[in-house]
């Protein structure tokens, strides 16, 4: 009898140090309710522990740490909205 070898994928580390560094902060200030949503924290609280998880990953990846790609998603929910202030003024007739 033959044994089949499978060729197994290397272990290397799919996150770095410094990546789970910035999760943990991420966390401890979602923690102690520091933690807001969106540019400059004008976008309230943040509560879901996923999303503390993304904001820590996206920290990581801005200070240049290892962490893969974000995935590939199905686009936002309002596709085409920009979110600034300010709504429709521009797009009024001028008299």
């Amino acid at each position: 009898m033959t044994r089949r070898t499978s060729a197994r994928k290397s272990s290397a580390r799919k996150y770095g140090k410094s990546a789970g560094k910035s999760v943990e902060r991420a966390m401890r200030r979602r923690k102690h309710g520091t933690l807001h949503r969106g540019k400059a924290g004008h976008g309230g609280k943040v509560k879901s522990r996923k999303q503390a998880i993304a904001i820590g990953l996206s920290e990581a990846r801005k200070k240049g740490a290892k962490v893969p790609p974000p995935p590939k998603g199905k686009g936002s929910a309002h596709p085409g909205r920009t979110g600034g202030k300010g709504g429709r003024a521009s797009n009024k007739a001028k008299s």
